[in-house]
């Protein structure tokens, strides 16, 4: 997300609001998703998850869940 958003890493703590602190929109929503599917080698869909990340610990939640579902499968 420091590359990806020219954040500051100290700006991303777990409880860190994406929209209202870390300025992102709808577009970097989308970007988002590209760049954690490239990361992670997943493809997340339209999962209603998705939709309501609004946080930087929401997102490594939702990740965490992925990888655990994906070894669960293996």
């Amino acid at each position: 997300m420091v590359e990806e958003f020219e954040l500051e890493e100290s700006e991303l703590g777990m409880d860190a609001r994406l929209y209202e602190e870390l300025g992102l929109d709808s577009l970097d929503s989308v970007d988002m998703v590209v760049a954690l599917e490239k990361a992670f080698d997943t493809r997340m869909g339209q999962e209603e998850e998705l939709r309501e990340i609004r946080t930087v610990g929401d997102i490594c939640r939702f990740i965490e869940k992925l990888q655990k579902e994906r070894a669960e499968q293996a």
